[in-house]
């Protein structure tokens, strides 16, 4: 199975953006600067739409090290190719393998060829975290469980959104 791995990174510090208001009105929205965060260990499989994620405190290769063995319990009747960043702990000394786990690495500085990177676009927009202020980092984590559990059910919407053209090519 061709998976795409990355980790997002969700905190307390909002993201403004743009949203919808009765006429004549004006948005209020709150506004925090706490520099508090958890991160989110995602793999996509464009062309099932099959998703695994992990929600852990750090993005290190401990916190890597534990997403891919978890990972490669969940499918351990396959044979996983892993595409993902050049992130330091994606090629860490310290990396464990997985032995049903091949990693192939995207070219640096490009996001745009991470179809995970879609996950985290649609979770902020569509699982209220723009515009919203969380009291704490359970709020936080609580919401973030939510989204990723939806997410893991709704393979066709991962689909829809992570199943490039180019990436269906090349795996027919």
């Amino acid at each position: 199975m061709l998976f795409f791995q990355d980790e997002g990174r969700f905190g307390r510090i909002n993201n403004m953006s743009k949203c919808w208001v009765p006429p004549k009105t004006r948005a209020i929205v709150g506004q925090q600067m706490i520099r508090e965060y958890i991160y989110t260990y995602t793999a996509v499989c464009p062309k099932t739409g099959d998703n695994f994620s992990l929600i852990l405190p750090y993005a290190d290769t401990i916190c890597m090290n534990m997403f891919l063995q978890k990972l490669s319990e969940e499918y351990a009747h396959y044979r996983i190719i892993l595409g993902m960043d050049s992130a330091g702990w994606h090629k860490s000394y310290g990396l464990k393998k997985p032995d049903n786990i091949v990693f192939f690495y995207l070219p640096p500085y490009s996001p745009e060829l991470n179809p995970t990177e879609h996950i985290w676009d649609y979770i902020r927009e569509k699982k209220e975290f723009n515009n919203h202020v969380f009291v704490s980092m359970d709020n936080i984590y609580d919401k973030l469980e939510i989204a990723l559990f939806e997410l893991y059910h709704q393979k066709e919407i991962v689909k829809s959104m992570t199943n490039f053209s180019w990436i269906s090519k090349a795996t027919c």
